[in-house]
């Protein structure tokens, strides 16, 4: 059976957009183009979607995951296999998780009393670590300024994170608007959303210009990173790479 663009879309929930994009960059090309000029897709390409899907999933990039793909030595049943493996560890700590939730609930209700070290378990103590480490070793920052951010927001509320959650999520589908209309990086508009990002990385740490330069490219080259602001466009972390740029060349010193 052979499906729309549209119609793969909605069976799969990756946006007519990406598909396009996937297509453009040779990532995930249609079967063949009807006498409409339309898109269609087989099986094969559906379990080829699958398999970026997994990969997307497991915070690989999409330049990474096209090499991979495109590999001759390219196995579906071995990279099923590979991928069952890591979503069981990461289903592992999500239970660790789950039950560090149910225990805390008992303690907040006064039935159990928790001991201080188990209210972390389950947390990537060590993915954070490395965090800023990496931070600090590309010298986009220093420690003092991990501090600094730590001691800002200590005393934040529950309400304090949801409203910069909220805020920065309004910011991005802005970026991504901006992406969809093919204003340039460089415009007024783009660049007062850059004021309103800077502003907000303001709330933990104040950056210079070689760190909000150097902040950018980590977005583009971290797979974390790359994964959550793909979510809002494929060419989101380039495009908002270089409209930092050139705020920071522009406004900062």
């Amino acid at each position: 059976m052979a499906y729309t663009v549209n119609t793969l879309a909605k069976l799969s929930g990756v946006s007519v957009r990406t598909l396009h994009y996937y297509d453009d960059i040779g990532l995930l090309k249609p079967a063949y183009l009807g006498d409409n000029n339309y898109r269609y897709y087989e099986e094969e390409q559906l379990l080829m979607l699958q398999q970026v899907l997994f990969y997307r999933e497991l915070g690989f990039p999409l330049t990474d995951i096209q090499k991979i793909m495109s590999n001759d030595g390219f196995d579906k049943i071995e990279a099923l296999l590979s991928h069952k493996l890591v979503l069981k560890q990461g289903l592992d700590r999500t239970q660790e998780l789950i039950k560090t939730i149910d225990k805390t609930i008992a303690h907040l209700r006064g039935k159990t009393k928790m001991r201080d070290e188990e209210i972390y378990f389950g947390f990537n103590s060590e993915k954070q670590k490395n965090y800023e480490e990496e931070l600090i070793a590309s010298g986009k920052v220093i420690k003092a300024q991990i501090d600094e951010s730590r001691e800002r927001v200590k005393h934040w509320k529950k309400s304090d994170w949801d409203k910069y959650k909220n805020d920065h999520e309004n910011i991005n589908n802005a970026f991504a608007g901006a992406i969809e209309r093919n204003l340039d990086p460089k415009s007024d508009e783009v660049q007062r959303l850059v004021r309103k990002h800077y502003d907000m990385i303001k709330a933990f740490w104040i950056p210079n210009k070689e760190q909000y330069i150097g902040l950018g490219i980590m977005y583009t080259e971290h797979p974390d990173f790359r994964k959550f602001y793909e979510r809002f466009h494929p060419k989101f972390p380039e495009y908002l790479s270089k409209a930092m740029k050139i705020f920071a060349e522009r406004e900062l010193s």
